[in-house]
């Protein structure tokens, strides 16, 4: 894929999200209907979390040399910052917002910066264009489980 091409996934991911939970009421949201996952909105919450974390990710990838990344824990994030007192509005946006402010830096880098290195505490070396693939593909991924929480609703 083009660095192109995926910088343009990266930045339809907040529609196809948005578009996931539209019409979902705020009780729909914080119901878990399969056992063990989260809800909706801690898995919108979970999301929101982590763009900023990428955005970081990337911006010293590109500003400075092999930057020390480090990991988050996705279920130690969700039980300590309130994701079910969020608000699916404000979430969405700040996901909107890091990706529309990072898909305007990404768009004016030359072909090499995509090469260019951070270093992650668990993953090891990470390229620019790995962080944004996985950045990219973190929303697809977590489609099909929302839909499997609308079906399980009869949403």
């Amino acid at each position: 894929m083009s660095a192109d091409q995926l910088i343009e996934r990266y930045l339809a991911g907040p529609a196809l999200l948005r578009q996931a939970v539209a019409g979902m009421t705020r009780e729909q949201l914080l119901a878990r209907p399969v056992a063990g996952k989260w809800s909706t909105l801690e898995l919108v919450a979970h999301i929101a979390d982590f763009e900023p974390v990428y955005l970081d990710r990337m911006k010293r990838t590109i500003a400075q040399h092999e930057p020390t990344m480090f990991s988050g824990d996705p279920d130690l994030f969700a039980s300590k910052l309130a994701y079910h007192e969020r608000d699916l509005e404000e979430e969405l946006n700040l996901i909107a917002a890091c990706r529309t402010h990072m898909g305007r830096i990404l768009k004016t880098l030359p072909a090499d910066a995509f090469h260019r290195c951070g270093i992650h505490t668990e993953n090891g070396p990470m390229t620019l264009e790995k962080i944004l693939t996985n950045i990219a593909n973190h929303i697809p991924h977590h489609l099909p489980f929302v839909q499997e929480k609308r079906q399980a609703l009869g949403v």
